[in-house]
């Protein structure tokens, strides 16, 4: 059974910094493009960052220089290293596992950007 669970969000000051964190399992990690995606009420869901097997990286323009998406295969986990949050960062923050066309999604974690 394919299980993503993300940790880590919570309420923070404008300027400030999270990092989230999205562990799997029931997948070969390795082997699979993994994605942050955020949804603001009212907003469609909207790809953050991804990055694939080989830990090439895509950003959102809007993130760029700000967010850092990684990952630790060894612990099937990927992070989101977020700076300078803005009040236009609020959102749920969803994980993605992609593989030829498969994609598993976790439940998602609220950040909060406010003063």
């Amino acid at each position: 059974q394919v299980q993503l669970v993300e940790s880590g969000g919570g309420l923070v000051q404008p300027g400030g910094s999270l990092k989230l964190s999205c562990a799997a399992s029931g997948v070969i990690f390795s082997n699979y493009r993994m994605g942050w995606y955020r949804q603001a009420p009212g907003n469609q869901r909207e790809l953050v960052a991804s990055i694939s097997s080989a830990a090439n990286t895509v950003y959102v323009d809007s993130v760029k220089g700000r967010f850092t998406i990684s990952r630790d295969n060894a612990k099937n986990t990927v992070y989101l290293q977020m700076s300078s949050l803005s009040l236009e960062d609020t959102a749920v923050y969803y994980c993605k596992a992609s593989y030829w066309g498969t994609d598993f999604w976790g439940q998602g974690t609220q950040v909060t950007v406010s003063s």
